[in-house]
């Protein structure tokens, strides 16, 4: 239920994916009402039909949605359930806003409007929608058996404060990586625990399986690691080296224990993230063996991933023409 932003029909999709239903916006962004993208078009679908019908501000569609889904499942031994809010993305509107969608129309990238109070309803606009949804799991008598997770998959940007580090989204900096990452399952994890285990998204698929004693397919080796263990006991550290790359800027990363590797647009650095977790103090220079071996680690694991093809295209919706920029 939710933003998909995967691809599109024919060839992607979520019933492409493994996915027995979908509702949401099959692209990036949408407005809140009219569900218009970036083209303009409505993009709102059930499965892969467009949703014609359907009105209402989307965060509170999407909780509707979710709930009817865990109401219409909740007898089934087990259910998986992806609730994917678009919410607090552009356009900055909260459920009073629809005269603000009227006025900006298909222009959702919205440069001209928003604000911290209009971000932090956004927010607390998708903060009632997942009291919802935990509620309805109580109400159904499941909710001390239901594995639920709240992450998010990418630092902030405009109005988003990601102090105490550096960078937002499309960064590789530590404020554009480091995400919220909330469990909830009071049969099997006590709550209030801490953890200092570094854990990458990648990470839920393995770890879900492991929960439900489930095998992966060999046929389709997965990328991240079961992390069951740390969620019984916070204290139980997995080491595992994690690394990045992107198209925009040239950017790679390679971040292994304290020790950080970045690259951004043909300049190199390395950080102590203990020490430095703003990443200011780059120490290149002055740890060249520890620099040397992350930089060869992140080209060891490069090697096995598939080349980024030349067509593969970013697009910002703002330019230092159309938005302060700071600087250092």
């Amino acid at each position: 239920m939710g933003k998909w932003h995967l691809g599109y029909p024919p060839h992607f999709g979520p019933l492409r994916s493994g996915y027995d239903e979908f509702f949401g916006p099959l692209g990036g962004a949408v407005d809140y009402f009219s569900y218009k993208s970036y083209d303009g078009g409505r993009d709102l679908y059930n499965g892969d039909t467009p949703d014609t019908s359907q009105q209402g501000y989307l965060t509170d569609v999407i909780s509707e949605k979710a709930c009817d889904f865990i109401e219409r499942h909740a007898a089934r031994q087990r259910f998986f359930l992806s609730v994917h809010y678009t919410a607090p993305h552009w356009p900055w509107e909260t459920r009073d806003d629809a005269k603000e969608s009227q006025r900006i129309g298909g222009r959702i990238s919205h440069l001209d409007g928003g604000g911290l109070p209009v971000y932090q309803r956004m927010i607390h606009h998708m903060d009632e929608g997942i009291g919802r949804i935990l509620a309805t799991l109580k109400a159904k008598g499941i909710e001390r058996d239901t594995l639920v997770v709240f992450t998010s998959d990418n630092g902030g940007e405009r109005y988003s404060d990601t102090w105490p580090f550096v960078g937002k989204k499309m960064d590789l900096l530590e404020g554009g990586l480091r995400v919220p990452l909330l469990v909830r399952w009071p049969a099997f994890v006590q709550a209030g625990g801490v953890t200092a285990q570094p854990m990458m998204t990648m990470d839920w698929a393995p770890t879900i399986l492991d929960a439900t004693g489930v095998a992966a397919d060999p046929g389709y080796p997965l990328d991240g690691l079961s992390m069951l263990a740390t969620l019984r006991d916070p204290k139980k550290l997995r080491k595992r080296p994690m690394f990045w790359r992107m198209k925009y800027r040239g950017q790679a990363a390679a971040i292994d224990g304290p020790w950080k590797y970045l690259r951004q647009d043909g300049h190199e650095f390395l950080f102590n993230l203990e020490m430095d977790p703003r990443e200011r103090a780059n120490l290149a220079a002055r740890k060249p063996l520890q620099f040397k071996r992350l930089r060869e680690k992140f080209s060891a694991w490069n090697a096995t991933m598939p080349e980024i093809p030349d067509e593969a295209k970013y697009t910002l919706v703002y330019s230092a023409a159309t938005m302060a920029q700071a600087s250092g």
